[in-house]
């Protein structure tokens, strides 16, 4: 009873729509007040009661909804949030399935006021024989929605009823947007929470979303969310913008409900399987398969660093202290099609990067690499760890902007790394030495390209272990002005990963963004 009692001081809290769509197709709740911090209150008392999960319909119907069945249960556009009344960009909602299988209750907002959507099975298209037309109206089976594209809008590919959306929010708190090339790929969500070694992993929800209309396609439409899990509840409000690409004006609030081992703030999810970097022999036909292809971050000392991502060995968790971040983001540098030459466009995925706008304070940057062996699984995690402990009771608030873009928003004037390669150590011609490496790291514009023909350009390096040799920097035999390259062996013994640093300077003067890598000795 606790469950069905929350749930309805939830919607009694926060209820359904008013005058702005009066008239759109839809059936609303009740009006109820409901504002920002209204919803931030809900959320901390919400933190101190037990959890109790979201509603699920009948779970023996929506676990034979699978990703085939799933693709065919499409909402009419005609019901559409905002399709009819103001708002310049509809909302069009997504139904339950197996692997989303929980109720999501959706609102509508306006003038302080709140109504319910309510889910009706007739708002969606469904074959005659779906499993999904045996669940009931209750609990809801809405999961997700989709932001479409403005109403006034008709290009080559047609109006908002055709063209895909250009943000969705499905499943647990995931999201994501397309970026300038018209593509989706990778995903952020509200929070990541990683349990003492030997626990799952926790997937707390959006349980609840609330939405006020864009006035015009140049405002942003903007979005309440509620978040709720085992460990934690908290309060989002989102403004998204519809840009080149897309622009997310985030701010949260959440409340511990107990302690967890790591909460990741603004956490981003993307897949590296393999690229020029390393690839195994035959693995794939593609010469390199990801979403991304590196970490991008700049610190709150102002230095600029590229980390490209692994496909390691086992799980991996690298740290990154710094203190009040400028960004931090999953980036996808690579964008010429021969080098995936695949027609879902790796080359278009979109990069992503979170832009603190409040004080962070002091923390890490943490990435987690992952193992994989296909190019279906988001192997990759990136977020910001607070120095500040995430006690049960502790509420934790923050602001951030995620650029969802072709690059980071704030390019370096530095040289940009944009290659990684591995080989045998040693000379040409000369017999191979065992447990030698060669590295080449090659370095693009900035002050590169105005290096006079024979000046000294000096590679500076770390190592947390192992030894460097045959050292040298040149500049790439190319018709493209200021490209580098520098090229050095390490030698090392064991299988431990060592962590390497490296950057060209000449005369004094850096000339690059500082490469950071983790390498995976051969066993």
């Amino acid at each position: 009873m606790l469950q069905i009692a929350l749930a309805a001081q939830a919607a009694l809290a926060f209820g359904g729509s008013a005058r702005a769509a009066e008239t759109d197709r839809l059936t609303f709740g009740k009006p109820e007040p409901f504002s920002y911090d209204g919803l931030k209150a809900f959320a901390k008392a919400l933190a101190g009661k037990p959890y109790q999960p979201p509603a699920a319909p009948d779970p023996a119907i929506v676990q034979k909804i699978d990703y085939d069945a799933h693709g065919k249960i499409k909402f009419k556009p005609e019901h559409a949030l905002y399709g009819e009344s103001a708002g310049a960009y509809p909302i069009t909602f997504m139904h339950v399935g197996k692997f989303f299988p929980k109720t999501v209750r959706m609102h509508a907002v306006a003038d302080g006021q709140a109504r319910e959507i309510l889910y009706d099975p007739s708002l969606f298209d469904m074959p005659p024989d779906s499993v999904a037309r045996g669940l009931p109206p209750q609990p809801s089976a809405f999961a997700g929605f989709w932001v479409r594209e403005a109403k006034d809008q008709v290009t080559d590919k047609g109006d908002w009823k055709t063209r895909e959306p250009f943000a969705t929010f499905l499943g647990a708190s995931y999201f994501r947007a397309i970026g300038g090339r018209g593509q989706v790929g990778m995903s952020a969500r509200g929070v990541a929470l990683f349990p003492p070694p030997g626990a799952a992993e926790e997937f707390p929800d959006f349980i609840s979303f609330w939405f006020e209309p864009a006035k015009t396609d140049g405002d942003p439409v903007t979005v309440f969310a509620l978040l709720d899990g085992p460990s934690l509840s908290g309060a989002y409000r989102f403004l998204i913008h519809r840009t080149a690409g897309t622009l997310m004006e985030i701010e949260a609030e959440v409340t511990m409900r107990k302690e967890v081992a790591t909460l990741g703030l603004a956490p981003l999810t993307s897949m590296y399987w393999f690229s020029e970097t390393a690839k195994p022999t035959l693995i794939d036909w593609r010469p390199e398969v990801h979403d991304s292809d590196g970490l991008a971050m700049w610190t709150g000392s102002g230095e600029r660093i590229w980390r490209p991502l692994n496909n390691p060995p086992r799980i991996m968790t690298s740290t990154f202290s710094d203190e009040n971040p400028r960004g931090f983001g999953l980036l996808q540098r690579d964008r010429a099609f021969d080098h995936y030459e695949d027609g879902v466009k790796y080359q278009d995925r979109p990069s992503t990067w979170v832009e603190p706008t409040s004080d962070w304070g002091k923390g890490a940057v943490q990435l987690v690499e992952l193992p994989t062996d296909d190019e279906i699984h988001d192997n990759i995690v990136a977020y910001w760890v607070p120095d500040q402990p995430a006690r049960p009771g502790a509420t934790l608030a923050l602001a951030y902007k995620l650029h969802w873009a072709d690059d980071e928003p704030y390019p370096t004037n530095l040289g940009r790394c944009v290659g990684t390669r591995l080989g045998r150590g040693g000379q040409p011609g000369l017999p191979r030495p065992a447990g030698v490496r060669k590295f080449i790291v090659e370095f693009l514009g900035g002050p590169l390209a105005n290096i006079p023909y024979g000046e000294t350009v000096e590679p500076v390096l770390w190592a947390s272990r192992g030894k460097f040799s045959y050292i040298y920097a040149e500049a790439v035999p190319s018709d493209v002005k200021g490209d580098w390259r520098a090229q050095f062996d390490l030698t090392v013994e064991g299988p431990e990963p060592v962590e390497m640093r490296c950057y060209l300077k000449a005369g004094g003067q850096v000339l690059t963004e500082t490469w950071l890598y983790q390498y995976h000795p051969a066993p």
